[in-house]
């Protein structure tokens, strides 16, 4: 009986100036951007949730262009990404996370914003959830996504980098 070898997920510490994360691909696209000086357990905890059983491998070499469009980004360079992703969710999670990717640069949407660009006006808490889910930060920009009275609400990467992000948007 053959056995079934999970697909490797690719990892590399992006250290760029002052920020400091881990990112992760597999063959197919960006599978994780980490939350800013978070711990490598950060990575594993989700890797076993997303990707269960694939093994973890360390490779600059091939998170190599995943890092140049984080960096132009984290530089102001940038304000949309190229490169493929591979993300598990729901359907419902898909949706919101490519509505996310709708925000243009340097600008912000309500949760309730997302829900009626998904044809789900009533499932405001559900985006809310379905974006805190999202394993790609600043890629998927969520840190777009405010409070309906443009309040910061909560960011998996800490409030501190959401302002980060939405100051380099601003500034952009």
């Amino acid at each position: 009986m053959k056995t079934q070898t999970k697909p490797a997920i690719y990892w590399s510490l992006l250290d760029y100036k002052d920020w400091k994360m881990y990112i992760a691909a597999t063959s197919k696209g960006l599978c994780f951007v980490g939350s800013q000086n978070r711990p490598f357990e950060e990575l594993e905890a989700w890797a076993k949730k997303g990707f269960p059983g694939s093994p973890l491998v360390e490779s600059k070499e091939k998170l190599m262009a995943y890092e140049r469009e984080l960096a132009d980004y984290l530089e102001g360079k940038r304000k949309s990404f190229t490169l493929p992703f591979d993300y598990n969710g729901t359907d419902f999670q898909l949706a919101v996370w490519k509505a996310l990717c709708e925000i243009p640069f340097g600008e912000t949407r309500s949760y309730s914003e997302i829900a009626n660009a998904i044809n789900k006006p009533a499932a405001v808490r559900a985006v809310g959830t379905a974006i805190g889910k999202n394993p790609v930060l600043i890629t998927v920009p969520c840190h777009r996504v405010v409070g309906k009275n443009g309040s910061l609400t909560g960011y998996r990467g800490g409030l501190e980098m959401k302002t980060r992000l939405l100051e380099l948007e601003r500034q952009g």
